[in-house]
């Protein structure tokens, strides 16, 4: 969205509420409403999109307070655009405060942990249909670890100015570009085969570490469980500006694959208005898939059942499989029927279990992650 746009959006959203007021009718706020039962899936599209519904919050004795706080926060948000001012979501919490330390009255619009103010940000964004960094807002988020002798990164900065960075010069150095990756161009010196996204940014730096980019023209990135929606933007970038082959590689469990690799293929409920420039349709899931357990005779071990977390996993994958639009739809039936078979086997396989099959050879996970990439081993 023009950042020219939405201090006009906010005016008449103002304006109208204003109005209401002054006519004696109660002002309405309403914003897509970003969850589950909202999301639709169509496989041509590749992402989680928003349905019809909306939050509606109408002026009562209940809503006073969340209404008056969008309007508090919209404030400092549009202040921030009007002065060119950038902030963190953490910073914009103690804004708040500060405001409320100068001037009392508004002290019943004082929050009492960051997460709240946080809710208010996305209810604006949702309400507004925009992103927040168009708001000058940033999470604290970062971007996959990223390694590589092929790709040259050219950021556009605020001033005018441009960056440029050969990752070939960086050596066993990590780029890491910032939570909007969209101000960077990519080119590739010489072509480029594939990118692979490693779960682990500590395997990422071993395979690093042990050559796997000077044998390989390829992108390494080490991306760190759930990603962000840096890393979400990075790798739909690399897919978008270099249409290569993008590949997953990760734990074998159902959290993997229904909270790390769903959001970074198609995005989150929880992010419907964001998903279009933060997913990666394309990527695929490389692995641990089952059948390497019995092919590479990988060590594999029960899911722990009286574990919270892992039944807490389990119970979410026996939900989605019956209600997230995107398990349900037929294109990613390979992906359902891994999490079905985590169901049936109770079973979990982690991706470092590749350095079992040679102990000796500390270039064996890498040779099996290429010879499944060209044999196709990967849904």
């Amino acid at each position: 969205m023009r950042e020219d746009t939405i201090p006009k959006l906010s005016k008449d959203l103002c304006n109208r509420m204003l109005t209401d007021l002054e006519s004696a009718r109660r002002p309405v706020l309403e914003a897509i409403k970003c969850s589950l039962d909202n999301s639709r899936y169509n496989p041509k599209v590749g992402y989680l999109t928003p349905g019809d519904k909306r939050v509606r919050s109408e002026l009562n004795v209940a809503s006073v307070q969340k209404m008056s706080r969008a309007i508090f926060i919209l404030e400092i948000l549009l202040r921030n655009i009007e002065t060119g001012a950038v902030n963190t979501k953490r910073e914009i919490y103690y804004i708040s405060k500060g405001e409320v330390k100068h001037n009392p009255e508004l002290g019943p619009l004082d929050f009492t942990d960051q997460s709240e103010s946080d809710s208010i940000i996305d209810f604006i964004c949702e309400m507004m249909e925009c992103y927040r960094e168009d708001l000058n807002c940033y999470a604290n988020d970062r971007g996959g670890q990223t390694y590589s002798n092929q790709l040259v990164v050219t950021e556009a900065l605020p001033d005018g100015t441009k960056a440029v960075v050969d990752l070939s010069s960086l050596g066993t150095s990590p780029f890491q570009p910032k939570n909007r990756p969209q101000s960077l161009t990519l080119k590739a010196k010489k072509k480029i085969d594939f990118c692979l996204v490693v779960e682990s940014e500590g395997t990422a730096n071993t395979f690093v570490t042990n050559g796997f980019c000077k044998r390989n023209n390829a992108i390494l990135m080490g991306a760190q469980g759930v990603p962000s929606n840096a890393v979400r933007g990075w790798c739909r970038l690399i897919q978008d500006q270099l249409k290569i082959p993008i590949y997953f590689f990760g734990d074998l469990d159902a959290y993997t694959l229904q909270n790390i690799f769903r959001t970074l293929k198609a995005g989150s409920a929880a992010s419907l208005i964001r998903n279009s420039d933060f997913s990666a349709p394309d990527v695929r899931f490389l692995g641990v898939l089952p059948e390497d357990i019995k092919k590479y005779d990988l060590a594999d071990y029960p899911v722990k059942e009286n574990d919270i977390q892992e039944a807490r996993a389990l119970k979410k994958a026996s939900d989605v499989l019956k209600n997230d639009p995107f398990f349900k739809d037929k294109k990613n039936k390979g992906l359902a029927r891994i999490l079905e078979w985590l169901l049936k086997n109770k079973r979990r396989c982690e991706q470092q279990s590749y350095f079992t099959v040679d102990p000796r050879d500390p270039l064996m996970p890498e040779k099996i992650i290429i010879e499944k990439i060209k044999k196709g081993d990967f849904i």
